[in-house]
């Protein structure tokens, strides 16, 4: 159970560091490439659950809201290995 544990920790870490580069790669022209959306086809079953929360003058602040819940997500099961 321990390994398992192990091996979902890392794979859900890649997909933190995977969500942070998606949303930081929003901000660039890159946002027009295939790239951003193959990227976008793997963050968005996710981060589109919480897409619309918080939206203040157009700056849509809901992917904060779902990369802290992931990261509290995350130290849950960091602690229990």
């Amino acid at each position: 159970m321990l390994v398992f544990l192990y091996y979902a920790y890392y794979v859900l870490l890649a997909y933190f560091y995977i969500m942070i580069v998606y949303i930081l790669l929003s901000w660039t022209p890159i946002r027009n490439s295939q790239f951003y959306r193959i990227l976008g086809k793997i963050v968005d079953p996710y981060l589109g659950i919480f897409r619309g929360w918080i939206v203040i003058s157009n700056i849509d602040f809901t992917p904060m809201l779902g990369l802290l819940l992931y990261q509290f997500i995350l130290s849950i099961i960091a602690r229990a290995i």
